[in-house]
């Protein structure tokens, strides 16, 4: 299978999302303080990034 740009770039969206999940669900469910709300924030920035990365998939 040969990765292309558009396969690495779907890639690292796909990666971004889970981690962006991941970190959501951190600030979610294990940190009750103000911390949680620092993950959770992290966490949009992971999905605002993996939008861009999708935007880009053909035109770069």
């Amino acid at each position: 299978m040969a990765m292309n740009k558009n396969t690495v770039l779907a890639w690292a969206t796909f990666i971004m999302i889970v981690v962006g999940v991941a970190l959501i669900a951190l600030g979610a469910f294990r940190y009750n303080e103000v911390a949680g709300y620092g993950f959770a924030a992290v966490g949009i920035g992971f999905f605002a990034i993996a939008w861009v990365f999708n935007a880009l998939k053909g035109r770069v």
